[in-house]
């Protein structure tokens, strides 16, 4: 019987790069969607992730757990906290958007970039990123770049504007033994980011499916 796996989004840009990796690594998983585009409308607002933004990340993965789902995975990078607090609580797989990345990245070397198109979300993620590395007894430190018009641009339906911008930012990182695109919904300039850097490019979505898919797949 297929796994069935929610899929919990906080922006609608984050949907095709995750069912593309789906297809691609783990097409029997069955997923369901699960979006609540307010979300990332009120982080932005925020400098702190609010109580009431975590009980209302808690109630999206309630929800999709009582729709069947075997496993649940977070999409948005900018609630990073909210998404430990109900790992901690759950007995099946709940994974936050860039684990199974920032593994991958400290496989690679010491010096790791992202780039990122949330501003919001680029402290949390850095601090998952030194705590994970901390855990591994890793030196690895990372250097971030945000560059929130390629967003806007994709958000217009211009995903090749929003590629090249993110492609053209790789200077600004610096040397890096890695490059990590920090959103879902960056992982569409993959290829034109690896044309401006001879170092190995990460994305979120193609590494959780494969941890997903190890942790659940029969």
């Amino acid at each position: 019987m297929p796994k069935r796996i929610a899929l919990i989004h906080a922006v609608a840009v984050a949907m095709e790069p995750v069912a593309s990796a789906f297809r691609e690594i783990w097409p029997q998983a069955e997923c369901i969607n699960l979006l609540d585009d307010s979300l990332s409308v009120d982080r932005a607002k925020t400098a702190e992730l609010t109580p009431a933004m975590a009980d209302r990340i808690a109630r999206l993965a309630a929800y999709g757990r009582t729709a069947g789902a075997d496993g649940i995975l977070f999409t948005c990078s900018a609630f990073g906290s909210a998404i430990e607090q109900v790992a901690r609580a759950a007995h099946w797989p709940v994974l936050k958007p860039n684990e199974a990345m920032f593994e991958a990245a400290l496989a690679a070397g010491r010096r790791i970039g992202m780039l990122a198109t949330f501003e919001r979300s680029i402290p949390s993620m850095e601090d998952e990123f030194r705590e994970l590395a901390r855990r591994h007894g890793s030196a690895a430190s990372i250097h971030s770049v945000c560059v929130p018009e390629a967003m806007a641009a994709l958000q217009q339906g211009n995903a090749e504007r929003h590629n090249a911008l993110l492609a053209a930012a790789v200077p600004r990182l610096g040397p890096c033994d890695a490059i990590m695109l920090a959103q879902f919904s960056t992982s569409r300039a993959e290829r034109a980011v690896a044309a401006a850097t001879a170092a190995p490019v990460l994305t979120s979505p193609g590494a959780a499916v494969r941890k997903l898919k190890s942790m659940l797949a029969a």
